[in-house]
């Protein structure tokens, strides 16, 4: 058992004991597992939870988010009316999304336009987030150092696009019980510390990143937390034959489809609420006719979605 004196070794650590991530526990992981099976859901119907303000989320609604959050990692919202840029942290908190992520280029509050409108020339325009291209698979923020991680996630649709922009989903659970059942030195291998390296960041932007080496898995504060890029170019995988292997078969379930893998197409008033899942999205294009192209909100945040009640009903 692996044994860590400081705090964020404690919260970063691979291994607990009486845990259903203990390679070792394999009576805990079976009830885990028949525990998830039983109450992931499989159809975006199940998932879907209607809030009729979101000023004021009412106990019902934010106890159906928070379980989907907990049985599926995600959960997706509708809004009566639209949320401005500055009520997407108001919403969040209801949610217990409040340790929000300063990334590199979203505005200073915290909150990323993701629109391809005014980016042409930009530093934005290289990144494939804000263009209309096809966005592979990926945790938010698979680029940050240990003990940074991204572990929540909102994404709000103002406007989406005129065709495309369809969003696929698969809990980061799935994929672990996925690759434990198959084989479990998958797991261990992926769980090594330095089974991924994202390489530095050589655009010319404030704050750029060096390169950063972790876990694709890790268990925090006792729940599973993943980092992943289905990217080739950004992405340096540990050299030994047990990763290739794993990065191989994980690969193929993302590419080939699981029972639990989930597509939307968000409209407006539409939004994902997340525990950080995989998720990846099509391109897309807009319409010539539109004075304003797809846009969404982003806010990232080191919390996961904990159920914040708000008022009766």
């Amino acid at each position: 058992m692996l044994k860590v004196a400081s705090k964020t070794a404690q919260r970063t650590s691979l291994m607990f004991e009486a845990s259903p991530f203990n390679l070792n526990d394999e009576k805990a992981y079976a009830a885990w597992r028949a525990k998830k099976i039983a109450s992931a859901q499989r159809g975006l119907k199940a998932l879907t939870v209607k809030i009729t303000d979101w000023r004021l989320p009412s106990k019902a609604e934010v106890i159906a988010v928070a379980a989907h959050c907990e049985n599926s990692n995600f959960a997706i919202y509708k809004v009566a009316d639209d949320l401005c840029k500055e009520n997407v942290t108001a919403l969040a908190a209801s949610f217990g999304l409040k340790n929000l992520e300063m990334s590199l280029l979203n505005d200073e509050d915290g909150i990323a336009e993701l629109s391809t409108d005014g980016i042409e020339g930009t530093t934005r325009s290289q990144y494939i987030p804000y263009s209309n291209k096809p966005l592979s698979w990926h945790t938010d923020g698979y680029y940050n150092p240990v003990g940074h991680w991204v572990l929540g996630m909102l994404l709000h649709c103002v406007k989406p696009a005129e065709t495309g922009g369809l969003s696929q989903l698969l809990d980061p659970d799935i994929a672990y019980m996925r690759l434990r059942d198959k084989n479990p030195e998958w797991v261990s291998a992926l769980m090594h510390k330095e089974a991924l390296t994202i390489p530095a960041n050589d655009l010319k932007v404030k704050g750029g990143r060096n390169a950063k080496t972790g876990p694709v898995f890790a268990i925090i504060d006792g729940d599973l937390a993943m980092r992943y890029t289905h990217r080739t170019r950004s992405a340096i995988w540990r050299n030994d034959p047990v990763t290739t292997k794993a990065r191989a078969f994980l690969r193929d379930i993302l590419e080939n489809g699981d029972e639990f893998m989930l597509s939307h197409r968000l409209s407006a008033g539409e939004g994902v609420i997340s525990n950080n899942v995989l998720h990846r999205r099509t391109g897309f294009e807009d319409s010539n006719c539109s004075s304003q192209g797809r846009l969404l909100y982003r806010a990232r945040f080191r919390d996961r979605v904990r159920p914040i009640t708000t008022k009766g009903g």
